[in-house]
């Protein structure tokens, strides 16, 4: 059952670039989304805790928290709403890599050998799945697109929305938490509004039961993939837990190849498989820490996991 419920999760994410598209064909921009469906999901929160705001005044230091959690959603909710998906997905999977140097950075864990490795390995992929077909590496940076972009920023935010986790275990799971999913929703709000001054994000449409029935659907499934994370990841190895998790990779790349919103060549398939490779690698053995609630990149993976 634990795996299952992870396996659940992973499959919620895997395939939420569909109903994002969806929304945006209708007039509903990703940020815009964003900031809809975790309304119902705070709404949700708060009428099944009602205490939790207190917890939140009793640790202002939350805000950081909400700010990355928020960041890392709305860059990745954007990015596979208009890039490639497996592109996308790719390059957010650098996270664990990058959770090797924020660790480093933040906490003072100066990487092992082990960890060198895998960083080598994953910016390895990464440099295959970018690199332009034609004109090599002065068109590298050139060659990026939004959705590229997006995609890199949003695995360094998961990555330090995890390492901020760490910091932060001695706060009430539910507290951090719905700090989150709050900051997910603000952030999508205020990226929203800076978007539509620079001309990049269209105004909130008027209600429309063509996205509306969509970003309620979808909130659902987000609060109960949320739900089988904490469930799956709480009685799991963080190891195991890792492994399962990279089944997100798969259901979004055959889901869509097969509906026609990416492309695979064989240096993509190299640099992901490189990628991949450096998120499951294994890790040394640590004393396990507190238990963690998922950063909602969209609510998702615990750990070193993204």
């Amino acid at each position: 059952m634990p795996v299952l419920a992870l396996l659940f999760n992973a499959l919620i994410w895997g395939l939420t670039w569909w109903p994002f598209r969806q929304m945006n064909a209708a007039g509903l921009h990703p940020l815009w989304a964003t900031a809809v469906m975790y309304v119902m999901v705070l709404a949700a929160l708060l009428l099944f805790r009602p205490g939790i705001l207190r917890q939140i005044r009793d640790n202002p230091g939350l805000w950081l928290l909400a700010l990355s959690s928020g960041l890392n959603n709305i860059a990745f909710n954007w990015s596979i709403t208009i890039g490639d998906v497996v592109r996308v997905i790719l390059l957010f999977y650098l996270m664990p890599a990058w959770a090797i140097v924020l660790a480093w950075l933040i906490l003072g864990e100066r990487p092992s050998r082990n960890a060198l490795a895998r960083l080598a390995v994953a910016f390895c992929g990464v440099l295959l799945v970018i690199w332009p077909g034609d004109g090599g590496l002065p068109r590298l940076l050139s060659a990026l697109t939004l959705a590229d972009w997006l995609a890199l920023f949003g695995g360094f935010m998961f990555a330090f929305t995890n390492v901020t986790l760490r910091r932060m275990h001695a706060i009430p799971g539910q507290a951090r938490m719905f700090v989150m999913f709050g900051g997910c929703m603000v952030t999508a709000v205020v990226a929203a509004l800076i978007g539509g001054q620079l001309g990049l994000v269209p105004p909130l449409p008027a209600p429309e039961a063509r996205w509306m029935v969509i970003a309620v659907v979808l909130a659902l499934l987000l609060f109960i993939g949320n739900w089988a994370l904490q469930y799956g990841a709480s009685r799991l190895a963080a190891s195991v837990t890792a492994v399962v998790m990279l089944s997100e990779v798969a259901f979004a790349s055959v889901s869509s190849v097969l509906l026609g919103a990416s492309q695979l060549d064989a240096r993509s398939l190299a640099g992901g498989l490189l990628i991949l490779l450096a998120a499951a690698w294994p890790r040394r053995r640590i004393p396990p820490a507190p238990a963690q609630p998922s950063p909602p990149r969209s609510g998702e993976h615990t750990g070193s996991t993204p």
